[in-house]
């Protein structure tokens, strides 16, 4: 008879081991994502997103091109507004319903791919097919239609806004699935996997996009019949209604219309907002990560090169074997050994990796900010061209274009000017929807850089004007003309600075640095919370160098270190709220890593960093530690599986590579450690009852 309880916990702890191997399979695969930032993440992501967006916007305009004839008789002394409308041949109209048809199942099919109701190999070959006929077919008829169908006398006859429509539909529908293309070209390159790897937000941007289309032709439907309007002219009007630019030369006049206004604007107005957000996901916070990470590899690279020429001998680890030709002389080794200990060196080493960082993060700041502030000047400049060429009949001046293109850009719309030709209407609507996102997108930059910058400019000079920190006028002006000239002029005010022998003779020992980022926090014009947060984050940076400096051991005792464990998750958790987020020190990170198994003053488990991923003999020892990270192969080897890993701050695998904030790294091993070690115990119990099963029968 079996003990009870016993097969019970068995075969739970298999199956909770079998998922815990899953969970850290697929993190595993994150990190690996992102330590291996790829260009073709644009044709995996990107593309797609891409697609998905402007395919919608695509199929808004052919349904707006089918709606209304495409030519329009103006009589001698009317506008365009006056326009008579010819009728179009059956067949034109045939064909434009047919390829409607066709574009709208391949949204479809698009659609249910990225909803994962249809396979990649299905969805894609429907959708860029579909797309490729769609666009043909409109350039047809945009062709025949501008042609022979245009009856005599030809000065007469104007194409209305249904025309133009078709032309942008046909450019959209070739983009779109050219895009795709590339995707599935990518995919079966074996470049990504054959799925879209998107966020659930990015998975509903299609959907959200959908939504604001019907959502504009409906309204326009709608208050086109109330207030007798043109439909397309209505169309234009609720394009710059939702987009807030209120131009103003069409307006409701009926009650009826006026009142439909107040659940139409603000139900746009929201449906817009969800989709902006969806494309400001993409880009700020994907686009945001991928490119920080290609920048902080350039910038890794770049500094390991220049190390390499001159041949610093710091990114050595310090051990009793002799050093290969290839890596550092003898004569460096011997200095090195004599000038830095093993945790003085890996503290410059990580001192080397957060200057990386800072230059990466400065640079990709200001990379975004120049990208989105192209694109705006791109459409603002070239906007106001394409406006000047269709109201050459209003005789607008490239000035007056520019001055209405920056007034809709910003949404301010005056209305003292708008467009009257049919052809500025129908670009107008098209560039408007690109023009109000790339503005989001614009000031979110700007945050990070100019914005900033003006912030920190008020604070500096309420810091010593009506708002004096602690350290006084003169002082202040002194540590300030101190951090512009790098120390060049004014170092008194900082005190006197100790630079020991280290890479690139860029850095300084930790106790200098903490001790000049106390200071610069202590006098910073925060608010009492910030201050109380910094002063606890001093208190645990003080607490951390103590350790390193009487080199604390961990527990003897299991149970003991099992609360040591319990202890650091609830300090972690903590800082896994601040704001900004948490960046420890290295005396922190040293204790983290040893609590996991690791221990910055043996080269046991260090290794020269690498400019690239080494050969497989250089590497780690197998595929699964490759992919763990640091920290995971620390707690697999302590439980008796595969050995440690050997890694450098400034190498590849390093910790700092990640795309997690500190904390959440460091919660994540600690949480992980922690599980292991209770299971140990579990099993340790679950063997003891075992053998007292066995005793008991044998007796």
């Amino acid at each position: 008879m079996n003990d009870p309880g016993l097969d019970g916990p068995i075969s739970k702890e298999a199956e909770d081991l079998e998922d815990r191997q899953h969970n850290e399979q697929d993190s595993a695969e994150e990190e690996e994502a992102y330590l291996t930032p790829s260009r073709w993440w644009f044709a995996s992501t990107a593309f797609p997103l891409i697609a998905g967006t402007f395919g919608p916007m695509a199929s808004t305009f052919s349904i707006c091109s089918l709606v209304v004839h495409w030519r329009a008789y103006i009589p001698p002394g009317a506008t365009e507004d006056d326009g008579i409308d010819i009728n179009d041949p059956k067949w034109l109209t045939g064909i434009n319903a047919a390829q409607l048809v066709i574009a709208l199942i391949s949204n479809l099919c698009l659609l249910l791919n990225m909803a994962r109701r249809i396979s990649f190999s299905v969805a894609q070959p429907i959708t860029i097919i579909g797309w490729y006929l769609s666009s043909a077919a409109l350039i047809g008829l945009c062709a025949t239609a501008s042609g022979p169908l245009i009856p005599e006398p030809r000065g007469e006859v104007v194409f209305t806004q249904a025309f133009y429509y078709a032309i942008i539909a046909a450019i959209l529908y070739f983009l779109v699935a050219s895009l795709m293309v590339a995707n599935v070209w990518g995919a079966y390159r074996g470049h990504f996997e054959r799925d879209f790897q998107l966020t659930i937000s990015q998975r509903t941007l299609m959907l959200q996009t959908i939504s604001f289309f019907v959502y504009l032709l409906t309204g326009s439907a709608v208050f086109s019949h109330v207030e007798g309007w043109r439909y397309l002219d209505t169309v234009y009007w609720s394009d710059y209604t939702l987009l807030t630019i209120g131009i103003g030369n069409i307006a409701p006049s009926t009650h009826i219309g006026r009142c439909l206004l107040f659940p139409y604007g603000i139900g746009g107005v929201i449906i817009l907002g969800l989709v902006i957000g969806s494309i400001r996901s993409l880009v700020l916070e994907r686009g945001k990560v991928k490119l920080g990470a290609r920048m902080v590899e350039k910038e890794r690279r770049r500094f390991l090169e220049i190390i390499e020429k001159k041949g610093k001998p710091v990114l050595q680890p310090i051990t009793d074997e002799k050093p290969s030709m290839s890596q550092v002389s003898t004569n460096q080794q011997n200095h090195q050994s004599k000038e830095l200990t093993e945790r003085e060196r890996r503290q410059q080493e990580f001192e080397l990796m957060r200057k990386i960082q800072d230059t990466a993060h400065w640079k990709r700041r200001w990379t975004s900010l120049v990208i989105s502030l192209t694109t705006w000047l791109i459409l603002w400049f070239a906007g106001a061209a394409v406006f000047q060429a269709s109201e050459k009949d209003q005789d607008w001046t490239y000035f007056k274009s520019l001055y209405f293109s920056y007034v809709s850009l910003l949404t301010i719309g005056y209305g003292d000017i708008y467009l009257e030709s049919n052809s500025g209407k129908a670009f107008f609507v098209f560039w408007s929807l690109l023009a109000i996102p790339s503005l989001t997108i614009l000031i979110s930059n700007m945050g990070d850089t100019i914005v900033k910058g003006i912030r920190d400019l008020t604070l500096w000079i309420g810091n010593f004007t009506v708002l004096p920190g602690e350290e006084g006028v003169i002082t202040t002006l002194k540590r300030s003309a101190n951090n512009v000239t790098g120390g060049r002029i004014f170092d008194e005010a900082n005190g006197p600075k100790e630079t020991p022998p280290g890479i690139l003779g860029e850095t300084r020992r930790g106790s200098d640095a903490n001790s000049e980022e106390n200071h610069r926090r202590k006098n910073a014009p925060e608010s009492a919370a910030q201050r109380a947060e910094a002063g606890n984050a001093r208190q645990e940076t003080a607490r951390a160098q103590r350790r390193g400096e009487k080199q604390d051991k961990l527990p003897d005792n299991k149970h003991e270190y099992h609360c040591l464990l319990i202890s650091e998750i609830s300090q972690v958790m903590k800082h896994m709220n601040s704001s900004p987020p948490r960046k420890y020190t290295f005396d922190e990170w040293a204790w983290y890593l040893k609590v996991l198994g690791e221990d910055e003053e043996s080269a046991e488990t260090h290794r020269r960093a690498m400019v690239t991923p080494g050969p497989p003999s250089e590497g780690p020892k197998n595929a699964t530690q490759g992919k763990m990270g640091v920290g995971m192969e620390a707690i697999k080897a302590q439980d008796g599986e595969e050995g440690k890993v050997e890694w450098s701050w400034v190498g590849y695998r390093s910790p700092l590579m990640g795309h997690k904030e500190e904390p959440e790294w460091v919660l994540e091993r600690l949480t992980r450690r922690l599980e292991r070690e209770l299971e140990s115990v579990k099993r340790d119990e679950l063997e003891r009852k075992g053998r007292e099963r066995e005793n008991e029968d044998n007796n």
